[in-house]
């Protein structure tokens, strides 16, 4: 039977898609990173909401289905997406390994802060990912690694790497893709430094210890957390020294989160002058997809930018 034109058009037009390998992601910045990498290929599917906590999240019955099925599943790893990491290689889902991106190689990666006032361990030196793994539930790092655009380059390549050996024919239009993604983030980066230039030396206090990436790459002046690098809620001891914090360093600004309720944010502030504005390390607001990622960093530079300078 012949083809008409219309219909072999129409099927070239979907190829593409339909060549490319079915993909998860995560949570809302790794699937926007692979989002970028896989460009006219495909779509990723996206497994988190940016509205939901990656540390606290839950799956459903048919997403872990959905996660045997996948080709290739990108996470963060490193503990971050805590119940994601309980069935990684599990019966649930096939066996199957997850692609763990805090792991890849060229991710720079930063010590876990002690202390909602971080007295110890404050912006760690730099080590290469790929040192041993945490023991006894202890983070040998902090693994909210996708908030220094350096990193998410790397972990955009490692993608680039690993989608060529699932579809070999399209491993160079990953790699470019690749190239493309650091490129653009390398402009950003230069945008929000300026930007930033004027509040650097200005304190803070974030709602959980998520940021110390941002914060070291464009060299803000954080002070402190409400809650632990796990968003675990603050004891009352904890709100106690953080109201301490606050008056001591004189931070401007205290920064809630859309996935968490703002009633901490709110005590800790009470009877001073300090102001509260929103920072969203996940993107809750954003339309998933390549220009996601990019459009985070810009959101929380803006977010910063505007509490800090008043």
């Amino acid at each position: 039977m012949r083809m008409s034109a219309f219909s072999l058009a129409a099927l070239l037009a979907i190829s593409p898609a339909m060549a490319g390998p079915k993909v998860i992601a995560s949570i809302m910045p790794v699937h926007s990173i692979v989002s970028a990498v896989m460009g006219e290929t495909g779509k990723p599917e996206l497994l988190l909401s940016g509205r939901l906590s990656e540390h606290t999240a839950s799956f459903t019955a048919s997403q872990v289905s959905e996660l045997g099925r996948a080709d290739l599943v990108f996470i963060v790893g490193h503990g971050l997406e805590a119940k994601l990491a309980q069935i990684g290689g599990s019966e649930a889902v096939g066996g199957k390994s997850f692609v763990e991106l805090s792991e890849a190689s060229g991710v720079k990666t930063l010590g876990v802060r002690e202390g909602g006032g971080w007295e110890a361990h404050e912006h760690d030196e730099e080590e290469e990912a790929g040192h041993d793994d945490h023991a006894e539930g202890v983070l040998a790092f902090d693994p909210h690694v996708w908030l220094d655009p350096e990193n998410a380059k790397a972990m955009a390549n490692a993608v680039a790497i690993e989608l060529g050996k699932a579809d070999p024919a399209n491993a160079g239009a990953y790699l470019a893709n690749a190239r493309r993604f650091a490129s653009d983030l390398d402009a950003a980066s230069a945008e929000i430094s300026t930007n930033l230039a004027i509040v650097k030396d200005t304190p803070f206090i974030v709602f959980h210890d998520a940021y110390q990436y941002f914060e070291n790459r464009f060299g803000l002046r954080a002070v402190g957390s409400i809650a632990d690098i796990s968003a675990a809620s603050p004891s009352a001891q904890r709100l106690k020294e953080i109201r301490g914090k606050l008056a001591a360093t004189g931070a401007v600004c205290v920064f809630r989160e859309p996935q968490f309720d703002s009633k901490f944010p709110d005590t800790v502030i009470e009877g001073s002058s300090a102001r509260t504005s929103v920072l969203d390390p996940l993107g809750a607001d954003l339309e998933p997809g390549p220009g996601a990622y990019r459009q985070l960093l810009l959101n929380l530079a803006a977010s910063l930018k505007s509490c800090l300078k008043g």
